[in-house]
């Protein structure tokens, strides 16, 4: 929703995938145009025909806290590969995957936050694998819902901490047309450098 209200806020013509039409009218005030879709059924053509036409798409979706271990795969590992196909069988090339800080398709344990974190890892090595996608991968700290500040740390590896919400959004519509991020891993926490500075500075420019 943040980012959405973000690009709409400067022009673009932004689409969003809600499970629930229930939603539709909050993307509508966000500026957004609300489509139905169901990541965890749709098929692959179902997918790619809404994403027809588009310069770019992320992947902000997620299980969410509560759920349980099976649908952190359905939604934080499949609706991603799903997307992604989608977006390649549509043929959009920019791609932009919110993961998480940790995420390791080998990392151990037994609790649903372990297996959030092998899903969201296991994600990002489909996505690393798509020869069709000009792909980057962000990963986020700990979501935070405090006011953001638009300073933050995007490297290649930050270390923990958290993040607002709405600083990851600011730094989403900088990725979506930073085209020079492409094949970039990013990890983000809160920090002192403009959300712009950081941007360009991790693309080298």
């Amino acid at each position: 929703m943040r980012l959405e209200k973000l690009l709409a806020a400067r022009g673009d013509d932004v689409v969003g995938l809600i499970r629930s039409p229930g939603h539709a009218d909050e993307l509508r005030a966000a500026g957004a145009e609300p489509v139905e879709c169901d990541l965890e059924s749709a098929s692959v053509e179902e997918v790619a025909g809404h994403l027809d036409g588009a310069d770019a798409v992320v992947f902000a979706a997620g299980a969410g806290p509560g759920s349980g271990a099976e649908r952190k795969d359905t939604v934080d590992r499949a609706g991603a590969v799903l997307l992604a196909d989608a977006a390649e069988r549509a043929g959009v090339r920019r791609y932009v995957l919110v993961s998480s800080l940790g995420a390791d398709p080998r990392h151990s344990g037994d609790q649903v936050f372990d297996v959030y974190l092998r899903a969201k890892g296991e994600a990002e090595e489909y996505v690393r694998g798509r020869s069709g996608l000009d792909w980057t991968i962000l990963r986020p700290g700990q979501l935070i819902d405090d006011a953001g500040t638009g300073l933050v740390r995007l490297e290649a590896s930050t270390g923990r901490g958290p993040v607002p919400r709405d600083d990851v959004a600011a730094v989403l519509a900088e990725l979506v047309d930073s085209s020079a991020t492409t094949g970039l891993t990013l990890e983000l926490v809160g920090g002192s450098v403009p959300v712009s500075v950081a941007v360009k500075a991790v693309a080298g420019n």
